[in-house]
Parts: C-alpha cells; sequence; structure tokens
C-alpha cells in the first residue's frame, strides 16, 4: 500500500524510542525515568482539573504553564515556548529556527532524533565527532553552519559541557540559531538559562519528563529571545493550535511551583548515582563521569551486548546501542537504591 505515500516518506529512518516492555517484576533502567513520582502537589491539581470542564478547549496559550516556567526561571513569559514534550519542542525548532541550507551541526554520539528530524525536514546534518573521552570539543563547532544543537548533558554519555564553553559556542555562531537541549540538567548541571538575555541566537529546550517525574504527561519547554520563541509559536498554530491540554497546563504549572519536592527527588537521584558509579568501579567497570539521571559504562573483559543480554534473563533492563564506537557501552538509568541493588545483584 505504500503507492499511497507521499515520496519522501519511503527514504524516512524513524527514531526507535527504548522498549516499554509488557513483562511484570521487571527492574526496568532502560528508558531514564525518574523512579520517584511526580510532586504529590502536582497530582492533586491535575485530579481537581478532571472535572466536566474536559469538555471545552484548554487555554491555546497555556498561559498558567508559561507563567510558572518565567517565574521559576526569572524570564517574561514572552520569552517562554510549551509544547507536547520536548520532542516535539525540538520539531519545531529543527522546523522554524535550522532549515538554511547550510549543514546542522551536533555530536557524532547524541540523542538519536537529531538525525531523523533532519530526515523528516529535509535539513543537511554533520555529526560532529567527540575526543576520545566522548567529550564535545568546542573548536569543532566554530565554522561555517545551519544551527548548532547538543544536549547538556550529553546523551547517553552524561557528560556535561561547562557554561563558559556554551558561550564560546554561541560567540563562535552568532548569525545561527545555538540549541542546549537540557533535558538531563536537573541531575547536576547549570542551565544556560541564564544565558538567553546576553545571546539572542540561543534557545535552551527542557522537559518535565525527567526530573520533575512526569514522562507521561508529555510537556516540553524552550526558553529564549522574543524573536525565536515567536519563530517557534508560529510553527505550532500552524500544525496543533491547542498542545498541552487542561490537565497538563495545571499539573506541570504547580510541579514547577512544588520546588521542594523537585529538589528532595533530584538529590535522591544523584545521591543514588555516586553510590551505583562507586559500586560498578570496584567491579571492574568504566563509568564516564556523569550529570545526568543514567550513567554509560563498560567493562573490558565484558561484551555489553552479552552483558545487557544476561541482565535480562535475571530480569533487569539496561540498553545497548549498536552505534560503533559506543557498542561496548550500557546506558544504565538510576533507579531507586532497591532497583540499584537488584541490578548491582544480578551483575
Amino acid at each position: 500500500m505504500s503507492k499511497f505515500w507521499s515520496p519522501f516518506v519511503k527514504n524516512l529512518v524513524p527514531y526507535v524510542p527504548g522498549e516499554q516492555p509488557k513483562m511484570a517484576k521487571l527492574v526496568k533502567l532502560n528508558t531514564n525515568e525518574n523512579p520517584y513520582g511526580p510532586s504529590p502537589k502536582a497530582l492533586e491539581a491535575m485530579r481537581a482539573e478532571l472535572s466536566d470542564n474536559l469538555r471545552l478547549y484548554p487555554d491555546p496559550n497555556s498561559d498558567r504553564l508559561k507563567q510558572a516556567v518565567a517565574d521559576y526561571y526569572g524570564v517574561k513569559t514572552s520569552q517562554v515556548f510549551v509544547g507536547n514534550g520536548s520532542d516535539e519542542v525540538l520539531a519545531h525548532a529543527f522546523h522554524g529556527l535550522f532549515q538554511h541550507g547550510k549543514p546542522l551541526l551536533f555530536p557524532d554520539i547524541s540523542y538519536s532524533f537529531y538525525p531523523v528530524y533532519c530526515g523528516l525536514y529535509g535539513i543537511p546534518f554533520e555529526a560532529v565527532p567527540l575526543d576520545d573521552q566522548f567529550q564535545i570539543r568546542v573548536e569543532d563547532y566554530a565554522r561555517a553552519n545551519g544551527g548548532i544543537i547538543f544536549p547538556n548533558p550529553n546523551a547517553p554519555t552524561g557528560c556535561l559541557l561547562a557554561l563558559d564553553a556554551i558561550e564560546q559556542i554561541l560567540k563562535g555562531s552568532p548569525d545561527t540559531v545555538v540549541v542546549v537541549d537540557e533535558a538531563y540538567i536537573d541531575f547536576g548541571g547549570q542551565t544556560a538559562i541564564g544565558l538567553v538575555d546576553r545571546y539572542p541566537n540561543l534557545l535552551v529546550t527542557q522537559t518535565l519528563s525527567k526530573s520533575r517525574s512526569l514522562a507521561g504527561l508529555r510537556v516540553g519547554l524552550a526558553v529564549g529571545h522574543p524573536d525565536l520563541i515567536e519563530a517557534l509559536e508560529r510553527i505550532k498554530n500552524s500544525f496543533n493550535s491547542y498542545p498541552i491540554d487542561r490537565m497538563a497546563n495545571v499539573g506541570a504549572a504547580v510541579a514547577f511551583e512544588d520546588r521542594a519536592y523537585f529538589e528532595q527527588t533530584c538529590k535522591a537521584v544523584i545521591d543514588s548515582r555516586e553510590s551505583l558509579v562507586a559500586e560498578l568501579k570496584q567491579r571492574g567497570f568504566e563509568v564516564l563521569p556523569s550529570a545526568a539521571n543514567f550513567i554509560f559504562a563498560r567493562h573490558p573483559q565484558q561484551d555489553a551486548a552479552v552483558l545487557a543480554a544476561r541482565l535480562r534473563e535475571q530480569g533487569v533492563i539496561v540498553r545497548h546501542f549498536k552505534q560503533e564506537r559506543i557498542a561496548q557501552f550500557l546506558r544504565i538509568s538510576i533507579g531507586t537504591p532497591e532497583q540499584n541493588q537488584a541490578l548491582l545483584d544480578a551483575l
């Protein structure tokens, strides 16, 4: 039936998400979900919103949520964009900010949705190699480009780029947009949002799926110069004029307002990460420095694919990537202390 497809569809290579297994009693450490639930106050707010009002359209501008984000980061609401998960926000950025005919630059080991969006929107790209320690080399990005995007911390490596290095990248490409994808920033990094007033070419994207435990709600955001935000709004309103539903608008807003719970759960994940890293190093693993809610590790005497398969037999699922440079690494999400211990017992 592919005769009905638009011609470009047959050449698309879609993104493959991490497995969501249906089996019970699994220790699931493969998709970087937060092991702790959402803010109880956010859940309460969403329950209150579950009413007859669902027959009415939500606020198309998501004012409540934009205000909460603006208050949290000390920016204006005109500098905030929200969408269905950061993947949708990123899609609008690719569509509205990167179609200039020149190659988009991003790391060779990075979020695998980036080349997918390039295929979807016909954007040429160059994958810029990380160094031997899997770090971004700032100087490699100081050349002609149609835009730059990278996760910070990077995924799947977990490695963090310092803010002064991000500033160097911004200064090196003042005429193109630099997107810093901060899906994991709250687990050990400092957000680049503080730089947006100085660099009109900076767009920072974030998600509520990780540090705010709302992966099932699908809320993402971007902060940048109002001109960049207007481009995203134009794309959004030509695509889906009501992206954030009534539940998400209040739930996500309250998740930002409940700072105490957010800080408590982030600290719990960070503490667990550090103790898991120490345990894995004792077992001979090499672990890259991580500022995320996952770690990237390899063992010099054990094949990663075999390890992943044998862990699965023990009921523990981790993520293995087949990409050549990282084929001997496992990406392991940080779970509860009990889940992390189950991983260690299985190893």
